[in-house]
């Protein structure tokens, strides 16, 4: 069986780093990536959020209080994979709402998922009871908090991991 990742990630301005050219969860993602060899996708909001952090944080606010927030293109079919897993910042102590957009309506059944957030002193937030909600049928095996500063330096801690 095969693993697959499925993510969401900003890059511009983000807490604690600045701003960025790449997402500081698509860096922790594309690491899992290295070592697993797993498939992965890249949840994109249709309307993308404002580059500077604090409207951006309102935006998403706002997202996930209406439950608006349509994704670019599906996940498609998951019955290949057994392990997925999911990667996201923390938005208000819990996951942006494209990243719910794009697993609420997938079959989970008997897959392994494997939590990856950054943050920058959230920690998981709420977002394992988040997985169990969204993720019906799913067996949540492993979580894992990257602090978002330290993205760039998570390899190793990835290795041990995975």
């Amino acid at each position: 069986m095969k693993n697959l990742i499925i993510y969401f990630s900003r890059k511009d301005e983000n807490y604690a780093v600045g701003f960025i050219s790449k997402g500081n969860t698509e860096v922790v993602a594309e690491y899992i990536q290295q070592l697993t060899g797993a498939d992965i996708f890249k949840v994109e909001p249709l309307n993308p959020y404002p580059k500077d952090y604090n409207t951006c944080i309102e935006e998403a606010k706002i997202r996930i209080k209406t439950h608006d927030a349509p994704i670019v293109k599906k996940v498609g079919d998951i019955s290949s994979y057994e392990t997925i897993y999911i990667g996201s910042p923390i938005y208000w102590n819990v996951m942006p709402e494209e990243l719910v957009t794009a697993l609420k309506d997938l079959d989970f059944t008997g897959k392994k998922i494997k939590l990856f957030t950054t943050h920058e002193g959230s920690g998981l937030g709420s977002i394992p009871n988040q997985i169990k909600e969204v993720c019906k049928n799913a067996n949540l095996v492993d979580t894992i908090a990257i602090q978002g500063s330290q993205a760039k330096n998570s390899k190793s801690k990835l290795e041990s991991w995975v």
